[in-house]
């Protein structure tokens, strides 16, 4: 007896110090990965500063999600704080993290995921900008360097021990990880309420939903974060829910299930102003995107 307890204990140990180890060596390729230079080649877009972009500019920058983790003004804003957890984005006003800021930059940053010195963006969903037009990404850059300079709020990235390890392993990616960077930007569309705008402007779904749509969980989210949903046709689906565009726009801009209950961790505060042609043309786009099963992302 005492001969196979000591064999469980040796065991147990030797799980426990092998565990230590990978925790050790995962937190250490984490620091790794975030110091690594991400090598994309840019084109920079032309600054502008004319009415038509900054009108468009503050449509995109409220609706696309930057007022989620920068604030209405660009100033940052503490957007997840939980048990060893907190995330912030930056002030990327003038007087913040965008200072000097040249149009490659911006084009580094918003599509790519990477800044001014080739270092992944930790808290940056580029993914969901990556496909932004020439046209929407300069109008988005003319509204943010129009807004007044604020306090130079740095950005937070404090990850729980677990999630660190797993993005050391590769478990969890950066975005300038999930990109193709060798995607050349997209063509215009002309807005209207039809599948290839509605494609458009789903770009903004894949940090959450992923690539396929089909959710799961998010990745580097806290862990009581419910899985992203599946708005593919696939098998878990929550579309079935939503049999008509009029009752999908309602959800958007109530936060709500057509039952009434709130769903959560979705950016309500952007997609609420989201104009009625984009948000009908990303549910006509959702009706026709290959089914998936929920989780596969």
């Amino acid at each position: 007896m005492k001969k196979w307890l000591k064999w469980v204990l040796g065991v147990v140990g030797a799980l426990v110090l092998v565990i230590a180890l990978a925790a050790v060596v995962g937190w250490q390729l984490a620091d790794v990965k975030m110091a690594r230079t991400v090598d994309v080649k840019v084109v920079p877009v032309a600054f502008t500063n004319d009415a038509q972009a900054l009108e468009r500019g503050k449509y995109l920058f409220e609706s696309r999600g930057c007022v989620d983790c920068h604030g209405a003004n660009g100033a940052g804003r503490t957007f997840v704080e939980g048990k060893g957890i907190k995330l912030a984005g930056p002030d990327i006003t003038s007087g913040g993290a965008t200072k000097g800021y040249k149009p490659e930059d911006w084009v580094r940053t918003i599509r790519h995921g990477v800044n001014p010195a080739g270092h992944a963006i930790m808290i940056m969903p580029s993914e969901d900008y990556n496909r932004f037009t020439d046209q929407d990404l300069a109008s988005l850059v003319a509204y943010v360097r129009a807004l007044p300079p604020q306090g130079g709020a740095k950005a937070v990235l404090e990850l729980p021990p677990p999630a660190r390890i797993l993005y050391g392993f590769g478990a969890i990616k950066d975005a300038a990880a999930r990109i193709d960077h060798s995607l050349p930007p997209a063509q215009p569309v002309e807005a209207g309420v039809n599948v290839k705008h509605g494609a458009y402007v789903a770009n903004m779904c894949i940090g959450c939903h992923g690539e396929h749509l089909s959710g799961g969980k998010i990745p580097g989210g806290p862990p009581d974060w419910p899985a992203a949903a599946n708005i593919t046709p696939g098998e878990g689906s929550v579309m079935p829910r939503y049999p008509t565009s009029a009752q999908f726009v309602a959800m958007l801009r109530s936060g709500k299930r057509p039952d009434g209950s709130a769903i959560k961790v979705m950016p309500f505060e952007s997609l609420s102003k989201l104009s009625d042609v984009d948000a009908q043309a990303v549910y006509e786009f959702l009706k026709t995107v290959p089914a998936h099963p929920a989780g596969g992302r």
